[in-house]
């Protein structure tokens, strides 16, 4: 073991105030700041928001303080293709609405793991890394098909936003006390060794109180409604009697089952090529797998690529907080000097970072434009769900070198990928460990 010697650290003192330069820099950082004192001017320039395509997405949402990103983007691609497909107006899809089925269906999911560990110790990694968490407001891509396919989705006009789903952190502590407090009941049934009638008499008397729960915080959701709107030529259109699943299967009309997620983990213990899938995870139990085709980068870029080519949107998960300025909203590798300003070296591979845990997936945005140059992929333009007062009316700029570094997942249409890659996809997919990066949840 090894302590400071303070006569060394006398000796880092000196050292640093004979420099003058870490000194001019010292009085400009303590003053401004770290990003603002190593904020890049020329990344701007490089980054204008214009782009060889570019389609039409309308206003953005905005997620205010929850953790939905993924939701609102999923919900943002549906909403492209309403907006297209029957000239609406600033026209958005209930995100309080798959909250709400979200949230049921996590907590059912949660009582299904804790009773698969029911045996182990609490010590037990597994059990430890369910009660840490029990749900949260993120998730993945599979995850929010299982709830569209089974509870479909309603107009926000029918089921609003709430005090709650809006900034939900108060509802999240409360749910997860809760969950805590029956993942104890349900283990002590086990050890009581008590029949499956009796801890299935619990289970759903536990998914009342959550039910009870969700409906006082987030509201119930309509079984039935009418949809009313008015298009972009002020045309009055109704459809009344319209049910969350006729609404979807009559204005949204995606086949789900024709989407894939590609993700790009350059990590030693994921081969190129092959199907994963993560322990543990999910939110619908009997729902849609959580899976996963790891591929290389420049193949990850061409299948986005030929989806917005063919004037579709691209669901995408990055790590927005590396390398980023929200007010400005641009992502870009050289938006900040901090090796300059600190004269060191922060460089990390995109494996070891994954490895060493310096970053995964954070944040899900939707792909709505790319500038294409010679053939290459030079910009991205990107949908975010934080409203409009960051980037450009919401939009965001993403360097394609920022794309390399830190975007790790798409989600785009089968029949972009070659017959090889389909038929990895499809192959059994390897389990990787419930804490591995690839199971972050945006």
């Amino acid at each position: 073991m090894t302590e400071i010697n303070q006569e060394l650290t006398k000796t880092f003192r000196e050292e640093f105030l004979m420099n003058r330069k870490q000194v001019a820099l010292q009085r400009g950082v303590v003053k401004n700041g770290i990003v603002e004192s190593a904020e890049n001017v020329s990344a701007h320039v490089k980054n204008a928001p214009v782009f060889s395509i570019d389609l039409t997405t309308g206003k953005v949402s905005d997620q205010k303080q929850s953790g939905r990103c993924w939701m609102f983007a999923a919900l943002n691609t549906f909403r492209h293709k309403m907006i297209t497909s029957y000239q609406l107006k600033d026209f958005e899809l209930s995100q309080n609405y798959t909250f709400f089925w979200d949230k049921y269906e996590k907590a059912n999911y949660f009582y299904q793991n804790i009773l698969n560990t029911a045996k182990e110790p609490t010590a037990s990694r597994e059990v430890a890394f369910l009660m840490q968490t029990p749900q949260q407001d993120g998730g993945q891509w599979d995850m929010i098909v299982s709830i569209f396919q089974k509870y479909g989705v309603v107009p926000k006009a029918v089921m609003p936003e709430s005090k709650n789903s809006i900034n939900s952190r108060n509802l999240n502590n409360y749910l997860n006390k809760l969950l805590r407090k029956h993942a104890v009941i349900l283990r002590q049934l086990v050890a009581e060794n008590a029949s499956p009638e009796q801890i299935e008499d619990n289970r759903q008397a536990m998914l009342q109180e959550v039910y009870n729960f969700l409906a006082i915080s987030l509201g119930t959701p309509p079984e039935e409604f009418d949809f009313e709107y008015r298009d972009e030529e002020k045309n009055y259109h109704i459809d009344q009697g319209m049910t969350p699943q006729s609404f979807y299967k009559k204005y949204v009309d995606v086949d789900l089952d024709e989407y894939v997620s590609i993700i790009h983990a350059p990590t030693d213990d994921k081969p190129f090529n092959q199907s994963y899938t993560v322990d543990m995870l999910g939110n619908v139990v009997g729902g849609k797998q959580v899976k996963y085709l790891n591929l290389e980068m420049p193949e990850l870029k061409k299948l986005a690529l030929q989806q917005l080519e063919q004037g579709e949107t691209v669901w995408f998960g990055c790590d927005v907080g590396q390398s980023s300025v929200s007010k400005d909203g641009i992502m870009a590798l050289d938006i900040f000097d901090m090796d300059d300003l600190f004269d060191t070296d922060f460089a990390m591979t995109k494996a070891e970072r994954l490895d060493y845990g310096e970053s995964m997936m954070t944040h899900a945005m939707v792909l709505t434009g790319v500038d294409v140059i010679n053939g290459e992929s030079a910009k991205w333009k990107v949908e975010n769900s934080w409203g409009e007062k960051v980037g450009e009316k919401g939009y965001f700029v993403m360097s394609d070198d920022w794309m390399s570094e830190y975007t790790y997942q798409i989600v785009v249409r089968k029949e972009f990928l070659s017959p090889e890659q389909r038929a990895a996809f499809e192959a059994e997919p390897k389990v990787l460990a419930p804490w591995d990066p690839m199971g972050a949840l945006a």
